[in-house]
């Protein structure tokens, strides 16, 4: 398991100084941020793992909870952004991770337009 910051910056154990988790999240970019290169979307690697958070299969999903560990995936829901999960994935995520009890889950991020 890699201990990374779901924001990408700063730390020297993010996703580009961990070769193995570079190369999933490289992996990962290139199926689930398809309008990005690899590149570009590994600047942003909490996006990445929110997106195989939310359209990810099976094992993709395993995959990265496997090499990022349950805290990292915390961290990119308790930080998630509108439009980033779809209901069914917010809710599962918030059981799955044990962010919520039974029937208490948080409503899932709106945009706002003022």
């Amino acid at each position: 398991m890699t201990s990374l910051s779901p924001s990408g910056k700063g730390h020297a154990a993010g996703p580009t100084g961990v070769p193995a988790t570079r190369a999933l999240l490289r992996r990962l970019a290139a199926k689930y941020v398809w309008w990005k290169t690899a590149d570009d979307a590994l600047r942003q690697p909490r996006r990445i793992a929110a997106q195989v958070m939310n359209l990810g299969d099976y094992a993709d999903v395993q995959q990265l909870a496997e090499q990022v560990g349950d805290d990292y995936l915390r961290e990119v829901v308790r930080t998630a952004e509108a439009g980033e999960f779809d209901a069914r994935s917010w809710t599962y995520w918030h059981y799955r991770l044990g962010l919520a009890a039974l029937g208490e889950v948080p409503r899932i991020p709106v945009r706002r337009l003022e």
